[in-house]
């Protein structure tokens, strides 16, 4: 007798995956973390396996789990896709997404083509801006919808994923080593004044050689190795990467990844959020360099 295997419990289990936690994976479901435990129960019952392994404080997959996992998302691709299908309304309109461009790489892109296929009716106008201008358009209610790097949320905000900061400077380049040290930072970087008191904390003068709004002005001196500049972990510009300082530079910080919405009952706007959500949420590795300009 063919025996159904829950589309709920599955999605738990992916979201479980994914996230690497029954915490995180109950907040991203909106689900209390009795209910995703007794959904995965459930369906370990089901099939008469172990999925996970609980014997470490991290939550990991047995052999059954990655053998269910690719499964698990196809059944669940295709079981949204039909429901979208039969039962989405045509939706019209105009949706627009705020990004910074050093965020951009790798998960907007697919983004905004998996929206594209649920909503082809809705324009899609996405703005690439530092995050103080894009915290100020969505004040005034230019965005629908911004991604936007910060050390804390505003109001509002939803922080996705917490990253390092580190120097980055020209590949093989020394001018972390000059003192003054030479820095460089757009005037509306989010990271400048918390950079630079860090540096002033460790008594390090510096100098700041860029007198400028645009982000490609630092990646052209730093590139050229004329300064030193602090990047997320993993996201920096061509001709440059971390720089190997042993210490000598203080600890940059952090950033958090956050998300801004307007509206949280528009079903369109849920859905991008969605989207969003399990994109950075499941799939940023911070071990992965991504280069931002060819």
């Amino acid at each position: 007798m063919a025996r159904n295997l829950d589309i709920t419990s599955l999605r738990s289990f992916v979201a479980v995956a994914d996230s690497g936690g029954v915490t995180k994976a109950a907040g991203y479901l909106h689900l209390t973390q009795s209910a995703v435990s007794m959904q995965l129960k459930r369906l370990e019952e089901a099939l008469d396996v172990s999925l996970l392994d609980r014997s470490n404080r991290s939550v990991s997959l047995t052999a059954q789990g990655e053998q269910l996992l690719s499964y698990a998302r196809r059944m669940l691709a295709l079981n949204d896709e039909i429901y979208t299908r039969l039962t989405a309304k045509e939706y019209e309109g105009e949706i627009v997404l705020g990004v910074p461009h050093d965020i951009i790489y790798p998960y907007i892109p697919p983004i905004l083509r998996a929206f594209a296929a649920d909503f082809p009716r809705v324009r899609m106008r996405m703005v690439s801006a530092p995050t103080k201008r894009l915290r100020e358009m969505f004040g005034r209610g230019e965005c629908d919808v911004i991604l936007t790097t910060e050390e804390h949320p505003g109001p509002g905000g939803e922080a996705l994923v917490t990253l390092p900061l580190v120097w980055i400077g020209a590949t093989g380049g020394s001018a972390w080593k000059q003192r003054p040290l030479p820095v460089a930072f757009c005037k509306n970087c989010i990271f400048r004044s918390g950079v630079l008191k860090r540096l002033d904390d460790a008594e390090i003068d510096w100098d700041m050689v860029v007198d400028s709004d645009l982000d490609n002005a630092v990646e052209a001196v730093v590139s050229a190795d004329l300064a030193i500049h602090a990047a997320i972990k993993g996201v920096y510009p061509r001709q440059t990467g971390p720089i190997a300082h042993d210490g000598v530079l203080p600890d940059p910080g952090q950033s958090r990844i956050v998300l801004y919405l307007q509206a949280d009952d528009d079903p369109i706007l849920t859905t991008l959020r969605d989207m969003i959500r399990q994109a950075y949420l499941s799939e940023w590795s911070p071990q992965e360099t991504i280069q931002l300009r060819a």
